[in-house]
């Protein structure tokens, strides 16, 4: 690990793509996954996608809401549906009380050996681009049901105010 209590790995093989998360990810690491989740659906040869949040100890809703997308999207190109891999209690239940079960297989087995992982170097981001991609992650979450558009709709509207 980077030292810094968080690291993203990636790795992709014949149009399967994995990125797992290690420790606290929070929105801190937004830009990060922003363009690795861009990257991810711009690819010609997707096939399909494994997140591992085995050894995520917190995943917030913005990193939730990048994610979804993922989700989203190959809901709507006709993909594979995506999986999510998440052993830890408090992380599968936030990932299902988002909604993300109806967009993501959620299962519980690490998907990869670490050893086939690169990581991700960590981008810097401005406080306004933080703030745009909490705004967009918000905004996707809301999309997935009604219950995240109710807890959302104060912080969407704070955000858009400034």
């Amino acid at each position: 690990m980077n030292g810094a209590g968080y690291q993203i790995l990636q790795a992709e093989k014949d149009g399967l793509f994995l990125l797992k998360f290690v420790g606290e990810i929070r929105l801190n690491l937004c830009s990060t996954i922003d363009r690795a989740v861009e990257a991810i659906e711009k690819n010609p040869d997707l096939v399909t996608v494994v997140l591992d949040l085995s050894q995520a100890s917190i995943v917030d809703s913005t990193t939730l809401g990048l994610i979804a997308r993922i989700g989203l999207s190959a809901s709507e190109s006709g993909k594979i549906m995506p999986t999510i891999v998440s052993t830890n209690p408090d992380v599968t239940r936030m990932i299902e009380s988002m909604g993300m079960d109806d967009l993501f297989v959620i299962v519980q087995a690490p998907a990869i050996q670490a050893s086939d992982l690169r990581e991700l170097p960590i981008l810097k981001a401005s406080e306004a681009e933080v703030q745009e991609k909490v705004l967009a992650a918000h905004r996707t979450l809301t999309e997935l049901n009604e219950a995240n558009r109710e807890a959302f709709r104060d912080l969407i509207t704070a955000l858009e105010c400034q």
